[in-house]
């Protein structure tokens, strides 16, 4: 059952596209990671989907009921984390998610207890004095206490430590144990492998492809950084899996989509004196994703 539903969704700010024709289903249950970098359009497909903007042309539907028709029914069943977390400054914490709850029927406060003690978010405080952390803590609280169908989150790590991002990584797996469906929106690529089913992928206001996150995981590209004991040739460094970057001197650059063990094998027969690895970036595998697009 497809909980979330797009047909031809469009929206235009004047000449300026921020998303277009977007098909996409996503099903009960599943964690949907929607990827792409700043800018893409998913902010703008999520607040369509909020029906806190109306699309220029096409459709979509939650749970099966149009989004602007049925706006206030499906905000009952659903939790949002929005891109930019806004407070009301003359509230304290426990002030601004007691009106949060007001607004929902069988408002719990015992998960409300959990969450806060789980994220370690001190209500008692007025939120103007919060951190960008402590109120992302806030609308993830405000978000999940009222056990909701849905969650939509857009961007929802920003500003949380990492021990705080492991926290809410748990807390995304269990709701999914659940059988709640949730739509995440990030530009973090190890985010989105850690959690996700599947990805759709945005650029430039368009879906590229929806991927399963094992396939993307194949499409993974990383650059390896070396540093040997002497100047080397191109012809020195035929290595099977890599393409050369670049060569300046003892510093070689190179972009690695092979078997890593059989790498490692051929390099030890190398001068090295020294190497980085670092985790693939995003960047590089869109761009290494984009360049397999173009005709």
């Amino acid at each position: 059952m497809a909980i979330i539903k797009t047909s031809g969704l469009t929206k235009y700010y004047g000449k300026i596209c921020g998303i277009k024709s977007l098909d996409l289903e996503v099903d009960k249950g599943e964690i949907f990671g929607f990827l792409g970098p700043n800018g893409a359009g998913k902010t703008t497909t999520i607040r369509l989907l909020l029906d806190l903007i109306r699309p220029t042309r096409g459709q979509a539907e939650v749970f099966g009921l149009d989004t602007h028709r049925n706006s206030l029914e499906i905000r009952q069943c659903l939790g949002y984390v929005p891109g930019d977390v806004v407070l009301y400054d003359g509230m304290t914490g426990g002030e601004f998610l007691a009106l949060m709850g007001s607004f929902h029927q069988g408002h719990d406060g015992r998960r409300l207890k959990e969450l806060q003690e789980r994220l370690e978010l001190d209500l008692s405080r007025q939120t103007r004095a919060y951190s960008k952390g402590m109120k992302q803590k806030l609308a993830i609280i405000q978000a999940f206490m009222n056990d909701p169908k849905l969650l939509i989150l857009d961007e929802p790590t920003l500003g949380l430590d990492p021990l705080m991002q492991r926290q809410f990584y748990d807390l995304l797996l269990e709701e999914k144990s659940r059988g709640k469906t949730i739509f995440l929106s990030s530009h973090i690529l190890p985010e989105v492998e850690r959690v996700c089913d599947r990805v759709g992928i945005v650029r430039g206001g368009h879906l590229v492809d929806i991927e399963l996150v094992a396939d993307l995981k194949r499409k993974k590209i990383r650059r390896m950084h070396l540093i040997f004991s002497r100047e080397m040739a191109q012809d020195e460094l035929k290595l099977k899996g890599v393409d050369i970057i670049s060569i300046k001197g003892k510093q070689v650059e190179l972009k690695v989509h092979g078997e890593i063990p059989s790498l490692l094998k051929q390099l030890c027969q190398l001068p090295i004196e020294d190497m980085s690895f670092p985790e693939a970036s995003l960047e590089d595998t869109f761009m290494e994703f984009y360049e397999e697009e173009q005709p």
